[in-house]
C-alpha cells in the first residue's frame, strides 16, 4: 500500500478529507496519512481508540513515536493524558489501550535503527517551554537526522525562516495558512526536501508539532 509515498512531493490531509479505516483490533481505527507498506508498514497515522480498546502486546522493530491529541493514551500501567509525547525506539514493545478513548499521531518504523532512548515528555508542563525567535518552542527530541518540537506561533508569525531539509507538521490549535489555503486544527502538511512554501499562522496564532531534517535524503517512491 501506497499512500502520499512520494517523499519528492508536498503532501497534504485536512480533516475535511479524513478518511477513518478501521485497523485489525476491534475499537481503533485510523487516518492513514503517508504509508509504505502493507499492516507492517512505515506509516504516519491519526489513530482514535475507542473506550476500553486495546492491542495486544506487540514490538515496534522501527520504533514508534507518538503524541496524544485528546483523551487518554495507556501503555500497560502507565496512562498519558492529551499532551503527552513518546519516542519507543527500534527494538521496544508495548501493549497500547485507552479505558476513556484517545485520540493520537503516531509515526511507525522511521527512526534511525540505532535510535535507544525512550522519550516521554508532557508538553502541558510549562517548564518544558521557552522562549525563542519571538515564539514559544518545546523541544522534544532531536538529533543528527530529525528535529521535533512543539511550536506557539503568535498572529502571522511565519512557521519556517528558510528552507528545510524536509518539514512535516500537524496543526494542534488554531490555524495555519500555506501559499493562501487555511489548515485547521488537524491538517498535516508533508513539505519536501528544498521546497519555498510560505507557512504562517492565521489571525489569531497557531500551535503546531512541526519535525525537520528528516526528509533530507529520502527516495522518491
Amino acid at each position: 500500500m501506497r499512500i502520499n509515498a512520494d517523499f519528492s512531493r508536498r503532501a497534504m490531509v485536512t480533516p475535511r478529507q479524513y478518511q477513518w479505516v478501521a485497523s485489525p483490533q476491534g475499537g481503533v481505527e485510523r487516518v492513514m496519512l503517508d504509508r509504505v507498506g502493507a499492516e507492517k508498514a512505515r506509516a504516519t497515522s491519526i489513530v482514535r481508540y475507542a473506550p476500553d480498546s486495546s492491542f495486544p502486546h506487540h514490538p515496534h522493530p522501527g520504533g514508534e513515536e507518538i503524541l496524544v491529541l485528546s483523551g487518554t493514551f495507556s501503555e500497560g500501567d502507565a496512562h498519558y493524558p492529551a499532551g503527552w509525547y513518546l519516542r519507543n525506539p527500534p527494538g521496544s514493545n508495548h501493549q497500547p489501550s485507552s479505558s476513556e478513548g484517545a485520540l493520537i499521531f503516531v509515526k511507525l518504523r522511521q527512526m534511525q535503527p540505532d535510535e535507544r532512548r525512550s522519550v516521554r515528555i508532557d508538553t502541558r508542563d510549562p517548564a518544558a517551554w521557552s522562549r525563542q525567535d519571538g515564539r514559544e518552542v518545546c523541544r522534544l527530541f532531536s538529533n543528527a537526522f530529525e528535529h521535533v518540537s512543539l511550536q506557539r506561533l503568535p498572529p502571522h508569525e511565519p512557521l519556517l525562516a528558510e528552507p528545510e531539509d524536509g518539514a512535516e507538521l500537524l496543526v494542534l490549535a488554531g490555524e495555519v495558512i500555506t501559499d493562501g489555503q487555511p489548515c485547521e486544527r488537524g491538517s498535516w502538511i508533508r513539505l519536501p526536501a528544498g521546497e519555498r512554501s510560505q507557512i504562517i499562522a492565521g489571525a489569531h496564532g497557531a500551535t503546531v508539532y512541526l519535525k525537520t531534517g528528516h526528509l533530507a535524503d529520502h527516495p522518491r517512491l
